[in-house]
């Protein structure tokens, strides 16, 4: 017991003598009391969710080949369009220049045969297989300048270069990881909530989320997807959250403890859960009457928070209850009261 405790029972059992002595009121033994307010409360839905990045993906070539440059630094910021990586080109460009030399021939070709069937020497069969002939070697020009520039690999939106895989020289072949690049401006957290809250859920919905990483401090969000249908062996519904992430402190593959806000705020009674007594029937609170008695009230729980919990029914705004020594007291008992929440508005005279 500490000594500002002692301090406290010492006066509250003074003060009971002096108003025994004064009105005839019998002294009690102290107890520690609060007063029961109203507040307002918004209900929430508790999940667990996985932080995943706004964007994340793996650079890959479509194409194999030698690696030539690496355009980037490791964790750097890129723009989209930024070029990343470099494969080794040549054989490509020669095949583009063969493509564009052989699309130079059939344009002359066509040309030639144009003007024979305008001075009635050539015929339209002529005319008309050096078109065919001009089409596919256009094709295979535009064929060649794809493949070439599938050797240079591009950012393909604005984010964070990730650890590269490989280094200059290297061969990579059609599908392999090089670099991750992430977009963690803002972070998605999936998560999922049982089916029967599905007519309070929809798009925009406030969320909270809360990491071990960071005690005491939360970021909020909300709700901008939900799946269309619920899952059939869980009975559960998937919601997926935005969280802004403008300083980087939250990371993708990061467990999060997930508050999904109700719709409507509602005013609700709170009290310290060390002034809940539970038996075998449920639960009860020791009340304070005016005469600073002890009546042992029957309430219904409701929503929990750190240190406290919701009280639905059996208490009033304005009710005086016991947070410490119920087991020295009993119904009936007076006591003197001794307010350590400093609230004096439900104190009788």
């Amino acid at each position: 017991m500490t000594r500002r405790l002692l301090l406290l029972l010492l006066l509250g059992t003074l003060t009971a003598a002096v108003r025994a002595e004064e009105g005839g009121q019998p002294p009690g033994l102290p107890a520690e009391v609060v007063t029961v307010t109203t507040r307002t409360l918004m209900p929430g839905i508790g999940a667990i969710g996985t932080l995943a990045a706004n964007e994340q993906i793996y650079l890959r070539p479509e194409q194999s080949g030698r690696v030539q440059h690496i355009r980037f630094n490791e964790g750097q910021a890129v723009s989209a369009g930024d070029v990343l990586i470099e494969l080794d080109a040549s054989i490509y460009e020669a095949q583009l220049r063969q493509a564009e030399a052989e699309l130079n021939l059939s344009r002359q070709a066509y040309s030639r045969a144009q003007s024979l069937l305008a001075r009635k020497v050539g015929s339209e069969t002529e005319r008309d297989n050096a078109l065919a002939q001009l089409r596919v070697n256009e094709a295979e020009v535009e064929l060649a300048r794809t493949r070439l520039e599938k050797m240079t690999l591009r950012a393909p939106f604005d984010g964070l270069a990730g650890l590269r895989q490989v280094s200059p020289g290297d061969y990579v072949s059609v599908g392999q990881d090089l670099v991750a690049l992430v977009d963690d401006r803002a972070m998605k957290v999936d998560f999922r909530i049982p089916e029967i809250y599905l007519p309070s859920i929809r798009p925009g919905q406030p969320v909270r989320v809360q990491v071990d990483a960071f005690p005491g401090r939360s970021f909020d969000g909300e709700v901008y997807a939900v799946a269309p249908g619920a899952d059939a062996s869980s009975h559960s519904l998937r919601l997926r959250a935005r969280i802004p992430n403008a300083d980087g402190a939250l990371r993708p593959g990061l467990f999060v403890q997930v508050e999904l806000q109700a719709r409507e705020k509602t005013q609700a009674l709170f009290v310290p859960e060390q002034a809940v007594i539970a038996d075998s029937d449920g639960f009860s609170i020791m009340r304070v009457t005016g005469e600073r008695q002890i009546e042992m009230v029957r309430v219904t729980l409701g929503l929990r928070r750190p240190g406290e919990v919701q009280v639905v029914d059996g208490l009033e705004s304005g009710d005086v209850v016991v947070t410490a020594g119920q087991l020295k007291l009993q119904p009936g008992m007076p006591v003197t009261p001794i307010h350590v929440d400093n609230n004096e508005q439900a104190r009788t005279p």
